[in-house]
């Protein structure tokens, strides 16, 4: 084969700050030296000497002991992002999330006082709970509800205000309780869930946020309970936060404030 078919030679120094850029998340926005050569496995001679760089560069703030993305970063991702709709990036997130979880990995939007299915990677397993994109749930059941309530206090005292109308014996219906659960799920940045949308279901969700670092969508993974257990759901948490920070990373967007 030649050069030319194989394309360019990649230059090592890109990969190096690629790496570096990839350690950071939303859950480590901000990382040490030492830090940063763990998560890369760089040599720290060259961590200290890149960092530097990249901090002359604006690709990296300085930040107390530690750095972070450069708000520089926000100008290439905000291009980045024009005119690309998140749907168009979900598909790889979600599939990658089915197949690592095996269980329906799909992409709830708020739409007029409901939640809605944008996006699906359905499971392989014949046991399967329904779901299809257009499909609509009351915003004040289940996982991916009490994400898009959590991070949008407007949209969740409308919601609150009520009615909160029972869809199985587990529906969460009093205003109060369910306060106290959007806290929660605020506090932990995931929620976990069972038999509140349907019988014997379960579910998981993180949020996804835009460039203002608005609550854009939320990520799900969800299976019937015999097979997702709470358990089961706790041991996804790290996968599904992970892969909805990808997503929000590829929008250009920032967890709020």
């Amino acid at each position: 084969m030649s050069a030319g078919a194989a394309g360019p030679t990649p230059l090592l120094v890109l990969g190096k700050i690629t790496a570096i850029l990839d350690a950071f998340t939303l859950q480590r926005p901000v990382l040490g030296l030492g830090e940063l050569q763990r998560q890369t496995g760089l040599p720290a001679s060259t961590v200290q000497r890149l960092v530097s760089n990249m901090v002359a560069e604006g690709l990296l703030d300085r930040a107390g002991d530690g750095v972070r993305i450069g708000v520089r970063m926000a100008y290439w991702a905000g291009a980045a992002a024009r005119g690309v709709d998140l749907l168009d990036l979900a598909g790889p997130v979600l599939r990658e999330l089915r197949d690592v979880t095996g269980e329906t990995a799909a992409l709830f939007r708020a739409e007029s006082g409901f939640r809605v299915c944008v996006a699906v990677a359905e499971t392989a397993h014949a046991l399967r709970r329904e779901m299809h994109v257009g499909k609509i749930a009351p915003l004040h059941t289940g996982s991916a509800g009490r994400v898009l309530l959590a991070w949008d206090p407007a949209l969740a005292e409308r919601v609150l205000a009520g009615p909160l109308e029972p869809v199985t014996d587990h529906t969460v219906t009093d205003p109060d309780r369910l306060r106290g659960l959007l806290e929660q799920t605020h506090r932990d940045g995931f929620a976990i869930t069972a038999a509140e949308r349907d019988d014997g279901g379960s579910g998981l969700a993180a949020p996804v946020f835009d460039h203002a670092g608005e609550v854009a969508a939320a990520l799900t993974v969800s299976g019937p309970t015999i097979r997702l257990s709470r358990q089961r759901c706790e041991q996804w948490v790290d996968v599904l936060v992970d892969q909805a920070d990808r997503l929000t990373r590829t929008l250009g967007g920032r967890p709020p404030e």
